[in-house]
């Protein structure tokens, strides 16, 4: 499993623009940036891709896109990341076999992990938590409680997300998350690097 890295960032349409929130989130050295555009044409995911993709290269944070595996690999991103309804891993990794790649997997509730555990993917995220509008149709809310549980037994790397903000993230730890994903606290920021890092100092001094 990984080392905990705290912060996993999802891009989505922010507000001081996607490659600043790049810039933002290599200078603070996060583990995972991932683009998530759901509704643009494949040319504009792309575009962006590719100007992620540089923004990140040679830095220590991996370049992860979502749902679209054939744009991964055409930015030579660091993964992809799909949800349950998405390609299966199976396929997406016959698509891509370049070797090292990352290929992440949405879930949302204990029998979706356990059936995670045999498909083996570089990590799990786990939610939502609590209730968030960034999807068209939200998953049924998971809650801090079951959210615990499910990562405390889980053996894979696992990703708390859904709704996390500065304001309820410390429950979240207490429950037992040790990486969590945030999406609005981020992207709704005209300071994302600012957000980035309080973010990650509240990760920090719940784990000293």
């Amino acid at each position: 499993m990984d080392k905990p890295y705290g912060l996993y960032l999802i891009l989505t349409n922010p507000i001081a623009g996607y490659e600043a929130c790049a810039r933002a989130a290599v200078n603070q050295g996060l583990r995972y940036l991932q683009l998530r555009m759901k509704n643009e044409p494949r040319e504009e995911i792309l575009e962006k891709a590719l100007r992620l993709r540089e923004i990140t290269k040679g830095s220590d944070t991996l370049f992860i896109v979502n749902d679209h595996v054939d744009i991964a690999k055409e930015a030579n991103a660091d993964g992809v990341h799909l949800g349950q309804e998405d390609m299966s891993l199976e396929e997406a990794r016959r698509l891509w076999t370049a070797p090292g790649k990352l290929f992440g997997l949405s879930t949302h509730g204990v029998e979706q992990e356990l059936a995670a555990r045999d498909l083996k993917p570089s990590y799990i995220g786990v939610g939502p938590v609590f209730p968030t509008p960034t999807k068209d149709k939200p998953d049924p809310t998971v809650g801090l409680e079951a959210m615990g549980r499910i990562i405390k037994g889980s053996p894979l790397s696992c990703v708390a997300i859904g709704g996390i903000n500065p304001d309820n993230l410390p429950q979240v730890l207490e429950h037992g998350a040790e990486n969590f994903s945030v999406v609005r606290a981020v992207n709704q920021s005209q300071d994302p690097e600012s957000a980035i890092a309080n973010l990650m100092d509240i990760w920090r001094k719940y784990k000293s």
